[in-house]
């Protein structure tokens, strides 16, 4: 078996241009040495009964054999202060702040706020091992008698007084019925000045591991609301009004912090809000846009009332950046055709296994200077979305959904033990809240060749069909999309999008609708597309953020009030519950999985209208299309679309063949049905279909759709020379031509 994992890799950018820079940062716990080569990806699928792996390599100086060594991962989220007046201060202090907690008692120490050096001068606010308030300073400290309770709110405080040693810990309960009180209050002593050296930042959510800011340690897991640091000993009724209040009063001198989170929501700043604006920043994006401890449910857009989302929630495996050095470059030549490209990394262990490894990335075409009147489009939101799903093991329901019994892959056992590498936005964290975030700054295991063969593997096969058929084509990537809008679109006469384009932000849609409206021709060849709604961070490129609530095919709730994004203020969620469902753009919206079986279409009276003559040439009137291919048999599987005038699609839109004997295995998305009654498999539900369709649009322009992921694994069964070929290669060559379709 090839090991793929001893040695792993990310690129940055995840997305260039020819004439641009792009760096490989490599690390392995084995291997010294490893042979590197740049491959363009045809086909990164090695399934021996497809095309199988296909790759070319590009003749470039950062081949050859490198120096390689083991680079941390340092997961885990924070706040960073750095140290200036009056945080270095000596002499008394208070500190308090509301937390909501949500995995006290796991083993582990967590940090809410402190001033603590690595090596343990300093002081700290904190949980223990078994969920207890401790207020620490240098060796001394005040352990609170009653463990916290997870997910619910709680007033913390801490005071030291200099002049007598006294220390004081309260906690208090926020809503105490029910046998949720949780209020309690110690004190103890201190004999010396817990004052830590010079340079110790402050830090809330954790603790620095060291030298490093960006490794962090007793990483807290939950929320923390408007954090306070007052320069006298307080009483707890006094700093619990100090942190009650959201604004707080300019000019008292002893005010040394008063941390405002509902301020920056979409940035990496946490802003202070006391005279000194002792400013500081996240590190690996923990959760903003939380409700805080006065969310009292009178808004659930943060963007109305800011002022109730004074939250951050942390977490101790959050990861946004690896933060690894670079160990070679590339200048990528001006001459090199857009596409899917990887750093290959190849070596040998000590017992003689072979390592093959890779680290994807994408060359685009050059804005503005396209080579080709064709584009396919690289779905890296999604990519992103799924980046290192620990689902197969994590799901509990999986094998039932499948079928079958999971065949693990060595990135899957991988995974399992390297969590650092940051999971996906279908996985929960260590305590149980949702991902919502994913960045390209970290490895992922299933966003290169022989990866998972969900969604980049199964994209190549259209690309090695592209290859195999002698279309030129460039390659554009949702990054494009989403920043420079329709532009990017408009310079191809027909613009693909592959086997998932599952995720898309605001700015994407519109891109497309105004592709569309100006006369443009779009080939969707997957199934559920268009589906969730999500955010691009402003200023870091290649992270988004998904938010789930309430519907749509999900792995987690967010927590009521949450389901607005961070990064721009918008409604997250479905597009469809946005008011923007994917039939009013393409025809079909997603409406079932089916993960046992892959069935065929049949053509439908529609086929035989002249506007979609020339998509059956050479296809007999009764052939099944598709009862063939590499994901369950068949070319209509996996995740399916149909088409609903009720939901947009076109009235002009033509249902020229249609999926329709899914079985007992596809089940509608809960969106589909209101009530629970027999029949709502695709065995017997008429709505659990995956429909191919025709739309005329304006100026000319049409749109056709498989309504299928499963669909482009079948392009290349029987050496590419069968009716799913054959049907993909009609409609390509005439949406190619420049002559407009009728009929809108």
């Amino acid at each position: 078996m090839v090991d793929t994992t001893a040695i792993l890799g990310y690129v940055t950018p995840l997305v260039a241009s020819p004439g641009e820079t792009v760096r490989f940062h490599l690390s392995s716990a084995t291997l010294k040495e490893v042979d590197v080569e740049v491959v363009r990806v045809r086909c990164g699928d090695p399934d021996a009964h497809g095309p199988g792996l296909k790759l070319k390599l590009m003749d470039c100086p950062a081949n050859g054999r490198k120096a390689v060594r083991h680079q941390p991962i340092h997961p885990g989220s924070f706040a960073l202060v750095p140290d200036r007046l009056p945080l270095g201060r000596r002499g008394s202090f208070a500190v308090g702040c509301f937390i909501w907690p949500t995995a006290p008692g796991n083993g582990n120490a967590q940090t809410i706020i402190a001033r603590r050096a690595p090596q343990g001068r300093g002081w700290s606010l904190g949980l223990d091992g078994d969920g207890h308030l401790v207020f620490a300073l240098d060796g001394e400290s005040v352990r609170g008698g009653k463990p916290l309770l997870g997910r619910e709110w709680v007033f913390v405080a801490a005071s030291y007084d200099a002049a007598t040693g006294a220390c004081r810990l309260t906690q208090a309960s926020l809503d105490p019925q029910g046998g949720r009180d949780r209020s309690d209050s110690a004190a103890g002593t201190a004999a010396i000045d817990a004052v830590p050296p010079t340079g110790v930042p402050l830090t809330i959510g954790g603790l620095l591991k060291g030298e490093d800011a960006r490794a962090g340690t007793a990483s807290f897991n939950g929320k923390i609301d408007r954090p306070r640091l007052y320069a006298r000993a307080l009483s707890a009724d006094a700093m619990r009004a100090l942190c009650d209040t959201v604004i707080v009063a300019p000019g008292d001198p002893l005010l040394i912090a008063a941390y405002d989170f509902s301020q920056g929501i979409g940035t990496e700043v946490v802003h202070d809000r006391s005279a000194n604006r002792l400013d500081g920043r996240t590190v690996n994006l923990p959760m903003r846009a939380s409700t805080g401890a006065n969310w009292d449910g009178s808004a659930i857009a943060w963007t109305l009332r800011p002022e109730l989302y004074g939250a951050i929630h942390f977490h101790d495996d959050d990861m946004a950046d690896a933060g690894w050095d670079a160990d070679v470059a590339l200048d990528i030549p001006q001459d090199w055709a857009s596409g899917y490209y990887a750093l290959r990394m190849r070596g040998t262990l000590t017992d003689g296994e072979t390592v093959d490894s890779f680290a994807g990335f994408f060359i685009r075409t050059p804005i503005g200077k396209a080579r080709a009147p064709l584009a396919f489009v690289a779905s890296t939101a999604t990519y992103l979305a799924y980046a290192n799903s620990a689902l197969r093991l994590d799901q509990i329901h999986a094998e039932s959904m499948l079928e079958g019994l999971i065949q693990l892959s060595r990135d899957d056992v991988y995974l399992q033990e390297h969590r650092e590498l940051g999971l996906s936005t279908y996985d929960t964290h260590s305590d149980e809240s949702g991902w919502i975030y994913s960045t390209a700054l970290r490895p992922i295991l299933n966003m290169r060749p022989r990866g998972n063969t969900f969604n980049y593997v199964n994209d190549t096969h259209f690309l090695d069909w592209l290859e195999e058929k002698g279309f030129a084509y460039d390659v554009i990537t949702d990054d494009d999309i989403h920043r420079n809008g329709a532009a990017v679109l408009a310079q191809y006469r027909v613009v693909v999008t592959g086997s998932h384009p599952e995720y898309y932000s605001r700015e994407m849609l519109d891109a497309f609708d105004a592709y569309q409206r100006g006369g443009g021709r779009h080939m969707y060849m997957g199934g559920n597309g268009f589906y969730w709604r999500i955010a691009w961070h402003p200023t870091q490129a290649h992270a988004i953020e998904v938010r789930r609530e309430d519907t749509g095919v999900r792995t987690w709730e967010g927590e009521a009030g949450e389901g607005h994004h961070a990064f721009t203020g918008e409604c997250a969620g479905l597009w469809r519950s946005n008011g923007r469902p994917p039939q009013r753009l393409v025809g079909v919206g997603f409406d079932a999985q089916v993960f046992d079986f892959s069935s065929f279409y049949r053509q439908l009276p529609a086929a035989r209208d002249p506007r979609v003559a020339f998509m059956f040439e050479g296809i007999g009137p009764d052939e099944k299309i598709g009862d063939f291919g590499l994901r369950n048999g068949g070319a209509a599987g996996l995740e399916i679309d149909r088409a609903d005038l009720t939901l947009g699609s076109a009235p002009n839109l033509l249902v020229v063949a249609s999926a329709d004997r899914i079985g007992y295995g596809g089940m509608p998305a809960p969106e589909e049905f209101r009530t629970f009654y027999r029949g709502l498999d695709g065995e017997q539900n008429a709505r659990v279909r995956a429909d191919m369709t025709f739309t005329p649009t304006a100026n000319g322009g049409a749109v056709f759709t498989t309504g299928s992921i499963a669909f482009v694994c079948s392009l290349s069964h029987n050496g590419y020379d069968n009716n799913v070929s054959r049907l993909t290669e009609n409609v390509l060559r005439r949406f190619l031509k420049p002559e407009p379709f009728e009929g809108f």
